[in-house]
């Protein structure tokens, strides 16, 4: 499905960058970028391996996205697939209202637990199950290509700002580019209380950059298995990496509204805190840069 990509000529003056367009990927039909991914890892398991059992661990769009693709194939197909959802204790709210609405399939099932990673790894140990992990698994890669072709449509196209937990969006696309006509940059952007892979490429002693919270509660992979792969794929691009503080998200977040006049969440708005710390710190761009809007 492909999803609205508009520049902003008012934000990218705001931003002092020469064109800006916000890619709308919280638009997309399955609620984020995640959509791109986890019906093809859905869809792949069933029609190669015949699996009908799947679990996930997520703290939001993921888990939204994998139980839209189930939903869709139960409507669609007579052979049936299951899905179990572990959640955490503390998700956001916001999220949890939203997952709980979306769920309408008995044979989808949600839970909240005090481990939902350790749950659902069990569950595949077990083999009740196939885990949808992105973070470790390359059969998440292949939906982003689709993205990327999208991307590739925009003249001049100098760069990208990606908002990063475990890296798996920004690797396919730079992996997806080494293919397409275009070479942008690719940027990732991660938080002060989760940033293994942009520590990479920013200096974190300073004590500012290192908290036990951020609002961009999406961004939570603490381990960052796809670093080496990330890193080298942003060091081909000549990108970077960098990390944001609360207050920068949330100068993003009223930036994009009065600019835009669009509402976007935490998470979204790190691709436009990213980009406008790299202006900050001296970066320019000769085309157009792209921010990805995830999603919640």
């Amino acid at each position: 499905m492909k999803t609205v990509q508009m520049p902003y000529a008012e934000l990218a003056n705001a931003l002092g960058v020469k064109e800006v367009y916000l890619k709308r990927e919280d638009q997309h039909k399955y609620g984020s970028h995640k959509g791109r991914s986890l019906p093809l890892m859905v869809k792949k398991y069933f029609k190669e391996e015949n699996i009908t059992d799947f679990v996930i661990s997520s703290s939001g769009n993921a888990a939204l996205a994998a139980v839209e693709a189930v939903q869709a194939h139960n409507r669609n197909n007579s052979s049936k697939l299951r899905l179990t959802v572990f959640v955490g204790k503390n998700i956001n709210p916001q999220k949890m209202k939203k997952l709980l609405a979306v769920i309408e399939d008995p044979l989808i099932k949600l839970e909240q637990v005090e481990n939902p990673k350790q749950s659902a790894f069990q569950m595949d140990k077990d083999n009740r199950a196939k885990n949808l992990r992105q973070s470790t698994d390359d059969a998440a890669l292949e939906g982003y290509f689709e993205l990327a072709q999208e991307l590739d449509k925009i003249p001049n196209l100098s760069a990208i700002f990606v908002p990063t937990s475990s890296g798996t969006t920004a690797q396919a696309l730079g992996e997806a580019f080494a293919k397409l006509s275009q070479k942008p940059q690719i940027h990732i952007v991660q938080t002060t209380t989760c940033h293994p892979i942009a520590e990479a490429f920013q200096n974190i002693n300073h004590r500012s950059l290192i908290t036990d919270h951020s609002l961009a509660d999406a961004i939570v992979d603490h381990v960052a298995h796809r670093k080496n792969k990330v890193v080298e794929v942003i060091k081909n691009s000549r990108g970077s990496g960098w990390i944001v503080s609360d207050d920068e998200i949330k100068k993003a977040i009223q930036l994009t509204k009065e600019s835009c006049n669009l509402s976007i969440s935490p998470n979204s708005a790190l691709s436009v805190a990213g980009l406008a710390k790299a202006v900050e710190n001296g970066w320019s761009f000769d085309g157009a840069v792209v921010c990805l809007i995830t999603g919640l």
